[in-house]
């Protein structure tokens, strides 16, 4: 994937680096030259630039552009100039860095695709969600193994858990499985919730909309995603 981080503070560099280390071809942003040159040999390409200028942006290869982050962190203003810059320009698939909820929601009116928290969640947690196809979120427990949460793949869907034997094939096993709900509030709205359904069954039916929750090796979850 060809990817663009803005920002390299702790979180921007850390995933850049680590999105580098993956195969991707990452473009770090910053406007302190120190930054750009430190990183310059950990990072695919480094730029000293300034996002907030339209016309500097433009000059990025964003048609090609697979993901853009907006990592930066130390101004909340400057943060949402940058997503909005970038939003406006239609970029495939946009996150941006929130800083508390305030922040998060003027990311949510802006249109963002997803909201990176790095006080919750660490560069390495990000960087296999985004180069892992069909992730939707994962828990590193060694630098071999994990737990994520991953779709079902559309050849195993309608099908029972005993019948596609995860186990057997691909060494993994399936912890449980997480379903959304809607429900409504005491006002009335409707939310969106996410519940574990316990430990399923061999007779459990897939479904389409199930998100497996998976234990094993990264290179066996690596494997069985490839079938998606």
């Amino acid at each position: 994937m060809k990817i663009i981080v803005v920002g390299l503070g702790n979180f921007g560099s850390s995933i850049a680096s680590k999105l580098t280390l993956r195969g991707n071809e990452v473009i770090g942003i910053d406007l302190d030259i120190n930054k750009v040159e430190h990183y310059k040999e950990k990072i695919s390409h480094t730029i000293c630039m300034d996002a907030t200028d339209e016309s500097t942006v433009a000059g990025l290869p964003l048609k090609d552009t697979d993901i853009v982050i907006v990592a930066i962190g130390e101004d909340q203003g400057v943060n949402v100039m940058v997503t909005a810059l970038f939003k406006n320009f239609k970029v495939k698939r946009l996150i941006s860095r929130s800083i508390n909820t305030l922040h998060e929601k003027v990311l949510v009116a802006i249109g963002v695709d997803d909201i990176a928290r790095p006080e919750q969640e660490t560069a390495e947690r990000w960087a296999k969600k985004l180069c892992l196809r069909g992730v939707v979120d994962s828990f590193e427990l060694t630098k071999d193994f994990s737990i994520v949460e991953a779709d079902v793949p559309q050849k195993y869907m309608n099908r029972t858990i005993g019948e596609i034997n995860l186990r057997e094939k691909y060494q993994l096993l399936i912890l449980t499985i997480l379903k959304k709900e809607e429900e409504k509030t005491v006002i009335g709205q409707s939310k969106t919730d996410t519940k574990a359904q316990g430990v399923p069954s061999s007779n459990y039916v897939l479904q389409k909309d199930d998100i497996l929750v998976l234990y094993g090796s990264n290179a066996d979850i690596q494997e069985f995603l490839k079938i998606n």
